[in-house]
């Protein structure tokens, strides 16, 4: 997001910690001395040590347990004066921040500057949490199971209790509720909300969240098409053996036949039991189709160790199993990947659509739910598993998703004429979203709408 207020000839500045800052520092230094961008980072020691959090604990993907989560969650309140004095400092005239962190909205009050809400979703599903929380439909229905309309939302859609967020469906003691009330309450008086989305894909909801919801709304997507060139595209290989890997797995794709092979990955918190991982094997073998198969990997869960006994023998050239960390931009852009199998994570969803990628859908929990029926019954570009209940936690026993419905899923999406279909369809929005964010398209266009305002309400907006 940084990189294209950057394009648009904005002084732009990314607030990080430390282990983070090393992770982004290289493509910054990239873009400023290869395109003459002004953006630099500033760094901020995220608070471990005070919450007891180990000291290299600085993202979600390293969050193991649910005490973890919380103790997490009070770390980023206490970035609070830290992240004042820097804006001071610099004399920032506007912050841009996440929607889960509600306290910069105070901040920015008090520097008397605007402060934006970056949602990292879509339209889609904020349009869909906002009829859930205004009219709790769910509270109509007999069981957990019964499915319910959302009311007001320009497509017929069907949910039930068990595919509706703890945090919208629980009582106010949830720690995660009163963060997302909190969050929801600094949006009312924000100055306004960035998308990570464009118009293309979704007009009806872009319309939807501007007349019904919120006026001063403006979509900047796909951010990830800032990344053109392959060092960013591979930025999230960490260690040199994750590298090799990833490289291995780029030079056997080379070797494999246009849209044959399925690309399967759950996001990078995401874990599963060792009967539903063994159920994930077994119907990825029992498809035919060929695959790559990114596990998750760290000190809690070793997943690669939990797969069926001789499984990776078996497979020996139909298909990859990787540890780690993947280039999932270089690998979904592949001419040899057919199809996708994901989590729904809006970020991942986006990378499918830029590639051109069908999908199957394996929703787990946030707004993913509704992501897959925005993927299957809105686009049609994805065939779905059929996955029925969230879920955020991993000690939380899910239903079984059987190998025979992973199978067919992935054929489904691989071979036929209906695949044929989807293909069509998600090439044409590929085509799209990079028009969006090119200059004229209509991410581009609003990127630069907000900052005219911006610049021409800054002396009143201080006043």
């Amino acid at each position: 997001m940084a990189r294209q207020f950057a394009r648009h000839k904005a002084k732009t500045t990314i607030l990080l910690t430390n282990l983070n800052a090393a992770q982004f520092s290289s493509s910054i230094e990239r873009d400023k001395h290869r395109h003459g961008l002004d953006i630099n980072i500033r760094q901020i020691e995220f608070p471990t040590a005070q919450v007891g959090l180990p000291a290299n604990c600085e993202s979600l993907s390293s969050v193991t347990t649910a005490e973890m989560g919380l103790k997490f969650d009070k770390a980023i309140w206490l970035l609070q004066e830290p992240v004042h004095e820097l804006l001071k400092q610099d004399k920032a005239d506007c912050i841009v921040a996440d929607f889960f962190i509600p306290w910069t909205t105070q901040v920015a009050e008090k520097l008397g500057i605007p402060r934006l809400i970056f949602h990292v979703t879509g339209f889609f599903p904020l349009c869909v949490h906002h009829s859930l929380f205004k009219h709790k439909p769910y509270l109509g229905v007999q069981s957990d199971s019964e499915m319910f309309t959302v009311p007001e939302l320009p497509h017929v859609i069907k949910m039930s209790k068990r595919q509706v967020p703890d945090c919208i469906t629980q009582e106010s003691d949830n720690p995660t509720l009163k963060i997302f009330i909190a969050a929801l309450k600094t949006e009312e008086t924000s100055y306004g909300i960035i998308v990570n989305s464009f118009r293309e894909l979704e007009p009806d909801y872009v319309d939807h969240y501007r007349t019904k919801i919120r006026e001063k709304i403006w979509h900047a997507g796909p951010v990830s098409l800032c990344n053109k060139e392959a060092e960013d595209k591979a930025q999230r290989v960490k260690l040199p053996t994750m590298a090799l890997a990833a490289q291995n797995c780029l030079n056997w794709l080379d070797t494999q036949e246009p849209n044959s092979v399925v690309y399967v990955a759950f996001g990078t918190i995401s874990s599963f039991s060792e009967t539903q991982l063994r159920e994930i094997a077994i119907g990825l073998e029992s498809s035919e189709q060929k695959f790559i198969w990114v596990v998750r990997y760290d000190d809690e869960h070793n997943q690669v160790s939990r797969l069926p006994q001789g499984f990776e023998e078996r497979i020996e050239g139909k298909g990859l199993v990787i540890n780690g960390w993947v280039p999932q931009l270089m690998i979904l852009e592949h001419e040899s990947v057919g199809g996708f199998l994901t989590h729904c994570g809006w970020n991942s969803f986006l990378e499918g659509i830029t590639a051109a990628v069908p999908m199957i859908t394996w929703p787990i929990f946030a707004e993913s739910l509704d992501n897959e029926k925005f993927i299957t019954q809105i686009l049609k570009i994805g065939v779905a598993v059929g996955v029925q209940e969230w879920s955020e936690r991993d000690d939380v026993n899910r239903v079984l998703i059987g190998r025979e419905k992973i199978a067919k899923a992935v054929r489904d999406v691989m071979i036929g004429e209906e695949a044929m279909e989807m293909r069509k369809r998600v090439r044409s929005l590929s085509d799209a979203a990079k028009k969006a964010v090119e200059v004229g398209g209509s991410s581009y266009n609003d990127i630069e709408s907000l900052l005219q305002e911006l610049r021409l309400n800054a002396n009143d907006y201080k006043r």
